[in-house]
């Protein structure tokens, strides 16, 4: 069996390591993109199932356009899961820019969902706390998901 000579495994390490460290510098550095509820309806909806219609926000803080082949997300309105889902409509978010779109929703969170749309014992007025927590998935670049967290309010309508 014959060994390595010393001298080359140095130059062999150093050769990984600066090509490692070359692709690292290669992969792009995105900013999570801001995600939003900007509106929220009621389509149809009864005891066992709520259908909504969701106006969403995507804001890009980044210095190259993301080209958006879909999300997946899970929805929580007032601390309670409600929706999970996922939005396979491309659209393409400007370079600091933002894009609206509208996602609809199905919900099986009856109870819950009913008690928070019918106000909770509070008036249409006050502020509905989401959360909402998911992935974006790009069409192209060597970045291919970008993960994302937003929390916010908003008002029923």
């Amino acid at each position: 069996m014959r060994t390595v000579p010393y001298p080359a495994k140095i130059f062999l390490a150093t050769l990984i390591a600066t090509v490692l460290s070359g692709c690292a510098a290669l992969a792009p550095r995105l900013e999570v993109p801001h995600i939003s509820i900007v509106g929220m309806e009621v389509v149809k909806g009864d005891l066992w199932e709520q259908r909504l219609k969701v106006r969403m926000r995507v804001q890009n803080p980044n210095d190259r356009t993301l080209p958006v082949r879909g999300l997946s997300y899970t929805l929580e309105l007032q601390g309670q899961d409600v929706a999970q889902g996922v939005s396979a409509g491309s659209f393409v978010v400007p370079a600091f820019g933002e894009a609206e779109f509208d996602m609809n929703v199905t919900a099986h969170a009856a109870t819950a969902l009913l008690r928070l749309l019918m106000g909770g014992g509070k008036s249409l007025d006050t502020p509905v706390d989401y959360r909402i927590v998911g992935k974006v998935s790009l069409s192209s670049g060597l970045l291919r998901t970008i993960p994302f967290e937003e929390r916010g309010s908003f008002r029923l309508q």
